[in-house]
């Protein structure tokens, strides 16, 4: 295929195993220390997520990287000083785990469940995906509007756990990317589409 000069086109290519080197460096130890931690801090009650992501195969995939975006304890995305905006890798601890420190999100409106969205940013994805946390505790996922749109043998994919920690309330929620287990991603419009 060739532009209007008759220049070839570039082919568009896939994430490379180098993506993550200026989004976290802590993790290559480049000495620039972290640009967006995996902490958020504001009202409500301090829990901590963490998981893995999962390949096609059913391996923990060692250099995704995740995003994730919420609102406050009380529901809030514009709480003075309140950011809502975290980063995490995966490959940073032994078994390719991630892990987020921040609040349990209130809902952002009347009949809506709490939850958290996620951004999955991997190797080989030509584009970021996204999905959302809900948790399991939560009796008001029975009415969001979203959580009860989607089958109910799928929603299972997108519930964090509640497990046992020492120093928090510790949620647990592993991405799959393909197979049986496959978490739902949602298909946001693009907003440079015709």
């Amino acid at each position: 295929m060739n532009d209007e000069t008759g220049l070839p086109l570039t082919p568009s290519q896939t994430v490379g195993p180098y993506f993550t080197l200026g989004l976290t460096p802590e993790k290559h130890e480049s000495g620039l220390g972290p640009l967006i931690t995996n902490e958020i801090r504001g009202e409500g009650e301090p829990i901590t997520i963490h998981g893995k992501v999962f390949d096609g195969a059913g391996e923990p995939v060692n250099d995704a990287m995740l995003e994730i975006i919420q609102a406050d304890g009380n529901g809030r995305l514009d709480a003075p000083g309140f950011t809502g905006f975290a980063r995490a890798g995966t490959g940073d601890a032994v078994d390719n785990s991630y892990r987020f420190t921040t609040v349990k999100p209130g809902p952002l409106g009347k009949g809506e469940a709490p939850y958290i969205c996620m951004i999955v940013f991997m190797r080989g994805m030509l584009l970021h995906t996204f999905t959302r946390i809900y948790f399991a505790d939560e009796a008001a996922n029975a009415n969001d509007p979203v959580f009860i749109r989607l089958p109910e043998h799928r929603r299972e994919s997108l519930l964090a756990r509640h497990v046992e920690s020492v120093d928090a309330v510790s949620y647990e929620f592993n991405v799959h990317m393909q197979g049986d287990r496959e978490t739902v991603f949602f298909k946001l419009p693009h907003p440079i589409a015709d």
